[in-house]
């Protein structure tokens, strides 16, 4: 402002009764009259040129930003060439196959439409979606044998009865459920409860209910994964004869190897699922691979167990006398479907065509590993040598020394890769939430190829930083098991609600019917069972869900409250007072360019805030005012911008339409903008005498603002409301501000707070008290004397 302000020589030449008008980086006014040059005093007629061009020198020693000719980097070109290069091959390759008859045919089909498989990502679909349901054989008949009061107990009624109560449930929850139903419902390619939700919230306001309940209750669980799944994987180095002195000697062993594993994971975030992907899927596929041969060798001895294929053999074990676990059996074979969720949400990521192609390798294998484990244990169950043993894990026991070393090294790496499947998930879930105004906007990084491919510094810290406070406050893989799983049924209940509102209202009414009652009684017994842990750390789950609903259920209200406040106006409305500011010249600049930064996308017409923003106070005068709106598109490389400028020269809405790949280089791109608009004659010359830091003499100054609302004290507002106001404002402070998501805090951007005007209150007059008495009149002296 005291730069603004400071007079220029160029003002002392301004004629005698006009007022002096320069902007702030000492410029004259165009506009201002001028007395007539002085007459050479025998300097070069360029003097002056050449002294300005001295002045402007120092724009070389910074190295700001600035935008290239070229509309793509050398990188981005390469890159879509190796896609167009990709696509023709592809488009070959369907035209061969076009020959070969139906299958052909059927073939072209598929790959033109949104089911199409590519081989290299089936192999990061099994890395990043796979890994959650992917060691749920290492727990789960482990489980089972606790409930049933050991091995010695299971007998043939009742493995027959486990195996087919696992067999029933991964086949109606995860493959009937979630890969035929769930992942044909999508939305533009994105899966998960959010995208449903948004697919059907306008069929009924009460659907934001279920909807934000299991996704908090998804992102709950998305923080207990990685430590029961990485925590239980390392407990089964203690399996390994030459390790067991070292761990009975650090019993604080496991939970340090475990942290570290933890924290190296969460540092990989920011290189994109694609690579990790890669990298996790060629394990993956080893490791069901594994599952599969160990289960094949044990099933071999005992092909009976297949009769467990028959859905009589669960129903006839659940209700009978001899199930020792009660309904809370329920609550184990829950396990074998965990991952399920994780799978819908993570569809964006890898694509539904590679999750068709890969999920049958992956069921066969999963039934084969426990088959051959229900085998073992009645070939086992009268075994003396597991008489004393008061926990027996058919996993690793079913295996021969030699090869439990890989089965623990795989195991380990298993629980690594689940963490992910539940990472990756846990973002898209946040991403589906800012868009829903559920979360505060935060900044989304694209690190692959794919806009599915996201990364969220923010959630990848708080996500790290919870999953370590349960490892302290739950030390083992036993204790963090009690909490593991109550917060998945939660969701699995919400997501079976909202997908029979869609199958509903999309003419499916007696399908939506029989879908509700079939699978909200499984799930519904899930819960239950799953309840029995509440006491025992289910609470925490409980209380994490809580706190995630409330974060949502505050940013939506205090979102509605805000947007029911906000106005526009028209041009008519405020150009007359603005015109009236452009060209008042007693009012020295705020700065040449003033710059607000908004979400709001309406073009023809200017936001309050804004034209509030520039009266407030002291009049922000300046040579142009500009609205600002950037928007994300889906293709990666976009940069596109369209101005509005309301038939003026200082008046410019912007709205820039950048790629998901492209930094959001504010600065750089405004400056283009403004110099398309200089060369086309619909923005004045700028032309600046004095350096600045931007490197942009061309260019005047500019002066970014950002406006926060604040609640008036006299807002005649609920105590609901007050409060989701305080806490979406609390929120946003801890998550950060714009400044950063628009690269604008070296520019050093004014943070303007203006008030919420909702309805108010009228506060009662107030009484003058002390008040004088009347003076007569002749007491008043007249006039002179």
């Amino acid at each position: 402002m005291a730069e603004s302000s400071r007079p220029s020589s160029d003002a002392q030449n301004t004629t005698p009764g006009a007022p002096a008008s320069q902007n702030p980086n000492g410029s004259p006014e165009p506009n201002a009259r001028r007395k007539p040059a002085p007459k050479s005093s025998g300097r070069p007629a360029g003097g002056q040129g050449r002294q300005d061009d001295a002045l402007l020198k120092a724009d070389s020693y910074t190295n700001a930003p600035k935008v290239s000719r070229r509309t793509l980097t050398r990188e981005e070109r390469e890159e879509l060439a190796k896609q167009e290069e990709a696509e023709r091959r592809e488009a070959q390759r369907l035209a061969r196959g076009k020959a070969r008859g139906p299958l052909g045919r059927w073939w072209r089909r598929l790959q033109s439409g949104p089911d199409r498989v590519s081989f290299g990502m089936a192999i990061v679909a099994l890395g990043v979606v796979y890994g959650d349901i992917g060691t749920s054989p290492l727990y789960t008949a482990q489980t089972f044998l606790s409930g049933q009061g050991g091995l010695q107990h299971a007998d043939r009624e009742a493995v027959l009865g486990m195996l087919s109560l696992v067999f029933w449930s991964i086949t109606l929850i995860t493959t009937i459920k979630y890969v035929l139903i769930a992942m044909r419902i999508d939305n533009k390619g994105e899966g998960g409860i959010f995208a449903l939700f948004s697919l059907i919230r306008r069929r009924g306001a009460w659907l934001v209910i279920p909807a934000m309940l299991g996704g908090a209750a998804f992102l709950a669980d998305s923080v207990l994964t990685p430590a029961v799944s990485i925590s239980s994987a390392v407990e089964g180095l203690r399996t390994i004869p030459m390790l067991e002195p070292l761990f009975d000697q650090n019993t604080e062993l496991t939970l340090m190897i475990t942290i570290c594993i933890i924290v190296v994971l969460f540092c990989f975030q920011s290189r994109g699922t694609e690579r990790i992907g890669r990298v996790f899927g060629s394990i993956v596929l080893v490791w069901f691979g594994f599952l599969a041969i160990v289960g094949v060798a044990n099933l071999s001895s005992d092909w009976s167990v297949l009769a467990a294929l028959n859905p009589v053999y669960g129903l006839k074990f659940l209700f009978s006398p001899h199930n020792a676990a009660g309904i809370a059996l329920m609550g184990t074979v829950f396990l074998s479907t965990t991952g399920a969720e994780a799978l819908y949400s993570d569809m964006g990521h890898v694509g539904r065509g590679n999750i068709y192609f890969t999920w049958p390798f992956i069921k066969v294998t999963l039934v084969l590993c426990y088959f051959g484990q229900g085998a073992w244990i009645l070939r086992n169950q009268h075994n003396p040598e597991y008489a004393d043993q008061a926990t027996v894990n058919p996993f690793f026991e079913m295996m021969s020394p030699n090869v439990r070393y890989l089965a623990v090294v795989l195991s380990v790496a298993a629980g690594v890769i689940a963490s992910q499947a539940l990472i990756t998930g846990a973002f898209t879930m946040v991403s589906e939430a800012t868009r829903l105004n559920w979360m505060p906007h935060l900044q989304v990084r694209y690190p692959a190829r794919t806009r599915g491919q996201i990364y969220i510094p923010v959630i990848n810290i708080v996500l790290c930083v919870a999953t370590l406070a349960v490892l302290a406050l739950f030390k083992d893989s036993e204790h963090i098991s009690a909490a593991y799983g109550l917060a998945l049924t939660i969701t699995m209940i919400t997501t079976t609600v909202l997908l029979a509102v869609y199958l509903w209202y999309d003419g499916k009414r007696v399908g939506a019917v029989v879908f509700t009652v079939v699978f909200l009684a499984i799930q519904v017994l899930f819960f239950i069972a799953s309840m029995a842990k509440f006491l025992h750390g289910g609470w925490f789950t409980m209380l994490l869900t809580l706190a995630i609903l409330a974060v949502m259920f505050t940013w939506n209200e205090g979102t509605k409250l805000e947007r029911a406040q906000r106005r526009h106006m028209s041009p008519a409305d405020c150009l007359p007072a603005l015109d009236k500011l452009h060209g008042d010249f007693r009012i020295p600049y705020f700065a040449d360019n003033i710059v607000y930064l908004t979400s709001d996308t309406e073009m023809k017409r200017l936001d309050t805030d804004i034209f509030f923003s520039i009266f407030a106070d002291h009049p922000k005068r300046a040579r142009a005012w500009w609205a600002v709106s950037v928007e994300t598109a889906d293709e990666p490389f976009t940069r596109e911008y369209t101005v509005e400028n309301f038939g003026t020269n200082y008046l410019f809405r912007v709205r820039m339409r950048l790629g998901f790949k492209v930094s959001q280089s504010i600065p750089a791109y405004l400056h283009q903008i403004m110099h398309d608009l200089e060369k086309t004659g619909e923005l004045p010359n700028q032309k600046s005498v004095y350096p600045k830091v931007d490197a942009d003499p061309g260019i005047g100054t500019i002066r970014y603002v950002l406006i926060h609302k604040a609640l008036m004290p006299e807002s005649k507002i609920s105590t609901r409301g007050a409060l989701s106001l305080q806490i979406k404002y609390a929120i946003r402070h801890v998550a950060g501000s714009p400044v950063k998501w628009f690269g604008l805090a070296p520019y050093n951007p004014l943070v303007e707070v203006q008030p919420l005007f909702v309805s108010t209150r009228r506060p009662p007059r107030l009484k003058r008290v002390g008040r004088p008495q009347p003076v007569e009149p002749e007491m008043i002296a007249p006039a002179g004397q």
